[in-house]
């Protein structure tokens, strides 16, 4: 039955905004699926964050146009396709149709646009063969871990054995304690011994001082020659 020009804008813009919400989207060939795979595809493809939408390739155009994606041409794609829209993981979706299509090779992939650029079906199948992003984290996670676990066993096991070398030795008294602690002793006073020859030299300035004491005394002397007259007055009167 055909669809009507309302059934027609809406499947477009349905699709449309599905397109606007996906990573990548890739094209598939489904033909001679029954109803069981055709299912159990779509299923594996929404366990992995992915989804299949099925349209008239002229549809597919039109709502290319309308999510602001490159435009596609119906006649690069033979036969009816369908339109593997990846939410989460970019890869996510072909990779899904390429593990499918192991077991079913009626499936296939035949092109799909990814960060904006239009995909050959050579490009789309090596997309599709790529790990995943869960596996890249856990093979980027792995090779953090390796280089610091080397390089942790590489600085505790030499500090380990050094200690147990030096506990082995006091054990057998293969050296003394006060021996190692002398020479942090010894240089002490001899540091020390310099700075003693500094109050000697602070004690120059107190001897500078008697000069003052010795000016003093003949500012005391004019009185004792003013009284000398006096008392010889008193004598001859």
């Amino acid at each position: 039955m055909a669809l009507t020009k309302d059934q027609k804008t809406a499947q477009v813009t349905e699709l449309a905004t599905k397109l606007k919400d996906s990573q990548s989207v890739m094209f598939s060939h489904f033909i001679g699926l029954n109803v069981g795979d055709v299912s159990d595809l779509r299923s594996q493809l929404r366990e992995n964050g992915a989804e299949m939408k099925v349209a008239k390739k002229t549809l597919i155009k039109l709502a290319f146009k309308e999510a602001g994606l490159p435009d596609i041409t119906p006649k690069e794609i033979d036969g009816p396709i369908g339109c593997i829209m990846s939410y989460e993981d970019p890869l996510s979706g072909a990779q899904t149709a390429f593990k499918f299509s192991k077991d079913h090779d009626k499936v296939t992939l035949v092109g799909g646009v990814y960060d904006g650029k239009l995909l050959t079906p050579q490009e789309s199948m090596t997309l599709a063969q790529m790990p995943g992003r869960e596996e890249l984290l856990g093979m980027f996670v792995g090779m953090l871990r390796s280089p610091l676990v080397s390089f942790a066993s590489l600085c505790t096991s030499p500090l380990g054995g050094f200690a147990r070398a030096l506990d082995q030795m006091a054990d057998k008294g293969g050296f003394v304690k006060d021996e190692v602690q002398t020479p942090e002793v010894a240089p002490e006073p001899a540091e020390e011994a310099e700075p003693a020859a500094a109050p000697e030299e602070e004690a120059a300035p107190a001897a500078e001082e008697t000069p003052a004491a010795e000016e003093a005394a003949p500012t005391q002397e004019p009185p004792k020659t003013d009284e000398a007259p006096a008392a010889s007055e008193g004598s001859e009167s």
